[in-house]
């Protein structure tokens, strides 16, 4: 995006979505990002009510998330070409029709069929959300709004649908994923905000600048960070001779933290606090309690950290967010954040194992270490004001 396409208006201007809008999108945000709040519901519904091994039950959640990822990264590229509001009514109910079906299969196969079209729906729909959300006037808030809106489900997920696995078998979880991905389609039909137009002057070819791919690159390193431990937390939690108790009631702190705190105290800060210092710092600290979740052999250190460490994670994004938007005003940069997210997500568990299985617990905080400093570079480069567009130069380096 050159500065001669900024001034020329072939980038429609941001505007207000409305509370509808708004709504809409943060609906669609909740049900795109089922696999942060349900991955351990899912794979634990996938071995127990299914009878698959913990291999395949991987295998199954890694196939929605490869469709997820590929699919977000096409539909990122051509954002200002594609009709928004249709493809996201109809990745959505592709997606719900995907997961009914999946309900009345058993078998390995066509499970891992729906998995992957029903990841490739879901992408698709989540990308064209988030770049709507890039598109708003205050991207950053919208999002943080969005994150205290993902917290609230996941806290009325976790509440809710265990009970009725235990009430009805497994069946469940996918009519549960069907009935949330059907009502994120019929929020896209009524309310799916059109903020800007097709942005005549950029065509899907053209290429992020080096900037954009690098904050890009830093989101993604601290996504993958953030699973690779966290898959393990319950797990080092056991190792450390913790009691069962005590480490569910650290889950279930974890899971009001991030309700209650990260998204909404990044709202508050919007302006007290410059975005490119929050993406330095945030890999930093995110290392940092990784290091003493996996070393700390005394609870009243580990719990407190565990609780917490998430939240780092949707604190630096937030702000992470708001920068790329403002960076990229096309939108197409934020409609690529499934891509950052799941690729994390589908990677990090996977290489976590290995390097748990290979070198102890504490290779994940050492690793952690390594991963956070080549995000402190990706951020660092990325966000070095001659390195910006001239338009957005000042904004992207402010605190919004």
């Amino acid at each position: 995006m050159t500065e001669t396409q900024l001034h020329a208006g072939s980038v429609p201007t941001k505007g207000e979505l409305g509370k509808t809008g708004a709504i809409a999108l943060i609906v669609g945000h909740c049900a795109g990002l089922i696999d942060l709040v349900a991955l351990p519901v899912w794979v634990g519904a996938l071995i127990v009510r299914f009878g698959f091994g913990p291999r395949e039950a991987g295998a199954l959640v890694t196939l929605f998330l490869i469709g997820a990822v590929i699919a977000s990264v096409l539909t990122a590229r051509n954002f200002n070409r594609l009709p928004r509001k249709a493809l996201a009514v109809t990745g959505y109910a592709l997606s719900a029709l995907a997961f009914l079906l999946a309900a009345g299969q058993t078998g390995f196969v066509p499970l891992a069929v729906l998995h992957l079209l029903g990841g490739i729906a879901t992408g698709m729909a989540l990308s064209l959300v988030h770049g709507s959300m890039g598109r708003a006037a205050n991207p950053h808030r919208l999002f943080a709004f969005a994150g205290a809106g993902l917290g609230l489900f996941g806290v009325i997920y976790m509440a809710a649908v265990p009970q009725l696995l235990a009430l009805h078998g497994g069946q469940i979880l996918f009519y549960t994923f069907g009935a949330i991905m059907a009502l994120a389609a019929l929020a896209m039909l009524l309310a799916f905000p059109n903020v800007a137009g097709h942005a005549k002057g950029v065509t899907s070819r053209e290429p992020f600048a080096a900037g954009v791919l690098a904050v890009v690159a830093g989101v993604s390193l601290m996504t993958f960070n953030q699973a690779m431990v966290f898959s393990f937390v319950e797990v080092i939690g056991n190792a450390r001779n913790f009691a069962p108790q005590a480490i569910v009631g650290t889950l279930i702190a974890l899971g009001i933290v991030n309700f209650v705190g990260p998204a909404p105290l990044a709202a508050l800060l919007e302006k007290r606090l410059s975005a490119r210092s929050v993406v330095l710092a945030g890999p930093v600290v995110q290392a940092t309690f990784a290091l003493v979740l996996t070393f700390a052999t005394v609870l009243t250190v580990w719990a407190p950290v565990a609780a917490f460490f998430v939240a780092v994670q949707i604190f630096t994004h937030t702000f992470a967010f708001g920068l790329l938007a403002r960076m990229d005003p096309t939108g197409r940069a934020v409609a690529a954040t499934p891509a950052m997210l799941m690729t994390g997500s589908a990677l990090g568990p996977i290489i976590g194992g290995i390097l748990m299985e290979s070198f102890g617990i504490g290779a994940l905080g050492v690793t952690a270490v390594i991963v956070a400093a080549l995000s402190v570079t990706c951020f660092a480069r990325g966000t070095r004001a001659q390195g910006l567009p001239k338009t957005t130069k000042s904004a992207a380096l402010a605190g919004s």
